[in-house]
């Protein structure tokens, strides 16, 4: 399973890293999240430098996308040359979008009768570009998910792995991130957050 995690300048390190961090620990070999950039580097909202590990091309390659959000989302999508390197099927993909990345799946057509959840600044934006949005930190339809607000990236960890190989599986990668002393608490909140779209 090759899982690609967009990442762009500006972006936001909770959104991007817990989320791979997550996924990395689904109990399965030839499991891999890696971080999806359009340069060899990218640097954060709070100005953390990362490599990537894959070229933005690797997202036709994946079998999951998620696109993270971060403060330069709204030029990335004014960017024609960066958008014509995004190339993705959701048809055979998992896709899913974090906070202000759900304006790329707008933008790519993705949301033209799907809600989608995001963060609170963002929203103004998605709504003016007659996008349904819900009040919620997770929603799915099909293979075209969405989270809002920074902390809902185990919801879509929790999704991927859910619907690539199986619920236990999700709690087992959950398990090792949570809390100590409240591991109930939050891998049954992401489970049912989660649920009723699986």
């Amino acid at each position: 399973m090759k899982i690609a995690i967009a990442t762009f300048d500006g972006f936001n390190e909770i959104d991007s890293l817990v989320a791979s961090n997550i996924l990395n620990r689904a109990p399965v070999t030839g499991w891999k999240a890696e971080i999806t950039a359009p340069t060899p580097s990218v640097t954060s909202m709070n100005g953390v430098v990362i490599s990537a590990q894959r070229p933005l091309e690797f997202l036709a390659d994946a079998d999951a996308v998620i696109f993270g959000s971060g403060r330069k989302t709204r030029q990335v999508i004014e960017d024609r040359s960066l958008m014509a390197r995004i190339k993705i099927a959701p048809e055979r993909q998992l896709v899913a979008s974090q906070c202000s990345g759900a304006l790329v799946l707008a933008r790519l057509g993705l949301l033209r009768d799907i809600p989608a959840c995001t963060d609170m600044i963002t929203r103004p934006e998605l709504e003016a570009a007659g996008v349904q949005v819900m009040e919620a930190p997770f929603y799915a339809r099909g293979n075209i998910a969405s989270a809002g607000g920074c902390l809902s990236a185990q919801y879509l960890a929790t999704w991927v792995i859910w619907r690539s190989i199986g619920k236990d599986a999700a709690i087992e990668a959950l398990s090792y991130v949570v809390p100590v002393g409240e591991q109930e608490e939050y891998i049954s909140r992401a489970i049912r957050a989660v649920a009723e779209y699986v």
